[in-house]
């Protein structure tokens, strides 16, 4: 009968048809995934600033102490205009608990014109979770504190500084005040550098379209097989 010529092919069609339609359920399980981070993101974000203690990933944190500014570093490369940078990053002693890697915002490579405030701030941002290097990274420089990576496993070793295994990224800051007072740290001047981030991250969820893709490839498989079965059932 000429349905058995399909028989064979057919069977070595089901699995490929079944991975495009297992990686569309799996983008379905991540829009639901996404949706509930973002969720909780938001509810994280909304509120007012938590100690910096143990918070959760991209959550509203608060910190205090001091800027050791002689041990700043830089991380990643990053062009604003016509000029080179990249993001500096200085580490926060506070009392009672580990220094914190506090990212203060773009600055030149050259540093030039930076603000570095004396005496004890506060600095208020988001959490910023380790990024490890992967295999394919380049190599970071310690010895001229350059780092492509953000990761305080790395960069606290490097300082000769037990740091915490997270970060803080400067949102919207203010002034320092002097030595005895609280203020909201760096960027004492409005235009100055570091230029801190403007808002809170807030990943995209571009499951759907994955998912519709991946369904689409299924259909398309389903009757690309269908026409080739077709042709081989009517051929003599």
């Amino acid at each position: 009968m000429k349905w058995r010529r399909i028989i064979l092919p057919g069977l070595l069609a089901l699995p490929v048809l079944a991975v495009l339609l297992g990686m569309g359920a799996w983008q379905v399980q991540r829009i639901a995934w996404k949706t509930t981070l973002l969720e909780q993101l938001a509810v994280a974000q909304a509120g007012p600033p938590q100690p910096a203690l143990a918070p959760p990933p991209f959550g509203h944190i608060i910190a205090t102490g001091r800027f050791r500014h002689e041990l700043e570093v830089l991380l990643g490369s990053e062009v604003r205009g016509p000029v080179l940078g990249a993001l500096l990053v200085t580490p926060l002693e506070r009392d009672g608990a580990p220094a914190l890697l506090v990212e203060r915002g773009w600055v030149p490579l050259d540093r030039a014109g930076v603000a570095r405030p004396d005496g004890v701030v506060t600095v208020q941002g988001y959490m910023r979770p380790a990024e490890p290097a992967g295999r394919l990274s380049a190599a970071d420089s310690p010895a001229q504190r350059r780092f492509l990576n953000f990761d305080p496993a790395v960069i606290g070793p490097a300082l000769g500084l037990p740091v915490a295994p997270f970060g803080l990224t400067v949102v919207r800051p203010g002034p320092a005040r002097p030595d005895g007072g609280l203020g909201i740290a760096p960027a004492p001047n409005q235009g100055g550098v570091p230029t801190p981030a403007t808002g809170f991250p807030r990943p995209s969820n571009p499951h759907l379209g994955f998912a519709v893709t991946w369904f689409g490839l299924a259909l398309a498989w389903i009757a690309i097989f269908a026409l080739w079965a077709s042709s081989r059932i009517r051929a003599p």
